[in-house]
């Protein structure tokens, strides 16, 4: 409904005065039609407005409309263009096939989104795939690219395995191979192989002459009754399973050792070529001599049958000599000492008793130092007084200090 201004002087005319003593009038509707009278005068005073300023706001409206929408637009691509984006790294997968990947599919680590596909090629019987992904997720160096399949109907995605842990990064533009890439196996593969698998298990294959039957009938006969020994079977299998699940560290260990021992031998290459090079001189040589050999072995085994017969003859001489000699043994362990003393001067006596021996007399000179560091005529003097009195002695031992 349409709003109009206020108009001044347009206030309805007033009613007619009915004078007193007067009656209503034979009509009982004189007073409404006097209203409706007074009414219709109201509304032909009240004037009609201007369409005009209607359509000039409009036409503001739409020019200013036309001005501001391409406006808006060149704000909106200039705001894209120069919005700081995230750095991105690109790499070039060689696929086997790439069915269900095109331009725009996911690039994901670990299901993740990081990227997407920006251009499929095929290139004779492999497909280039170049991916594009955000530069701030790393991704070692040694990744590779897969095709995964959710489902048999959705859609596919490649997926950058493993996930980075440490070490260097996948740098920016490189190339993965055929061989760091993989693809899912189709169900029309799938399909096929069954397919292969029956016709070669079925009437015109493996069973042609009912071998398979009879396979099917031997094996249940055989299992029929032993489904409790099955079962124990299958529970020490999980056991010894458990078992080597638990030790797993000690196994890996072996295996990393063993895988030591391996590089060792790669990198001592040379010296393990020579080495079984001079056994197999050592194998030529003792099969060139097998004659001579064998001779002395049959000379050895005479040899032991002779021995074997001597000890069984002197078992209680050899056992009274070798109680003997554990004597011995016992004296010499308990002489260690004054034997390490003799050895030790021997040398240094046999040394000096060649310094003293004279050949031209033929015999040995010695000093004589028996009496040490007595007095000669004091030691007469004394053996006089224990041999003869007192009196008898003479002058000159009591003149002896």
């Amino acid at each position: 409904m349409e709003e109009y201004p206020d108009v001044v002087g347009t206030e309805p005319a007033p009613l007619p005065r009915r004078k007193p003593g007067s009656g209503l009038g034979e009509d009982p509707a004189d007073g409404v039609r006097a209203w409706r009278a007074s009414l219709g005068s109201v509304v032909e005073q009240t004037p009609v407005p201007a369409k005009e300023p209607e359509q000039k706001r409009r036409r503001v409206f739409r020019w200013r409309t036309f001005v501001a929408l391409p406006l808006v637009a060149v704000l909106g691509v200039t705001a894209v263009a120069l919005w700081p984006q995230r750095p991105a790294k690109t790499v070039t997968a060689i696929f086997p096939s790439a069915v269900g990947i095109h331009e725009g599919s996911d690039v994901r680590v670990l299901g993740v989104r990081i990227g997407k596909v920006t251009r499929v090629v095929p290139q004779g019987r492999t497909v280039r795939v170049e991916l594009s992904y955000d530069a701030t997720i790393p991704v070692p160096i040694d990744a590779g690219a897969l095709i995964v399949a959710p489902s048999v109907v959705s859609d596919r995605y490649i997926q950058l395995a493993p996930a980075y842990d440490r070490g260097e990064v996948l740098p920016d533009k490189a190339q993965l191979p055929v061989g760091r890439t993989a693809v899912p196996i189709e169900l029309d593969e799938i399909y096929a192989a069954l397919d292969k698998l029956n016709v070669a298990l079925g009437p015109n294959g493996a069973n042609a002459e009912g071998a398979l039957s009879e396979l099917v009938r031997v094996g249940a006969e055989n299992l029929k009754g032993n489904g409790e020994s099955l079962n124990e079977t299958l529970d020490s299998l999980a056991k010894a399973m458990t078992t080597l699940s638990e030790g797993r560290q000690d196994l890996f260990g072996t295996v990393a050792n063993l895988q030591e021992f391996t590089t060792m031998l790669a990198r001592s290459d040379v010296a393990v070529r020579e080495f079984n090079g001079r056994m197999a001189q050592v194998s030529e040589q003792l099969a060139a001599e097998g004659d001579e050999l064998g001779a002395a072995v049959q000379d050895l085994a005479r040899a032991l049958r002779e021995i074997t017969t001597f000890v069984q003859a002197n078992r209680a001489e050899l056992k009274a000599n070798v109680a003997a000699l554990a004597d011995l043994t016992g004296i010499l362990v308990r002489q260690q000492r004054a034997l390490i003393e003799v050895l030790d001067v021997a040398p240094l006596a046999l040394s000096n008793l060649n310094l003293a021996y004279n050949p031209a007399s033929g015999t040995t000179d010695t000093r004589d130092n028996a009496l040490g560091p007595y007095d000669p005529a004091r030691f007469v003097c004394q053996l006089l007084a224990e041999t003869v009195p007192a009196a008898q002695l003479p002058v000159a031992c009591g003149l002896l200090p």
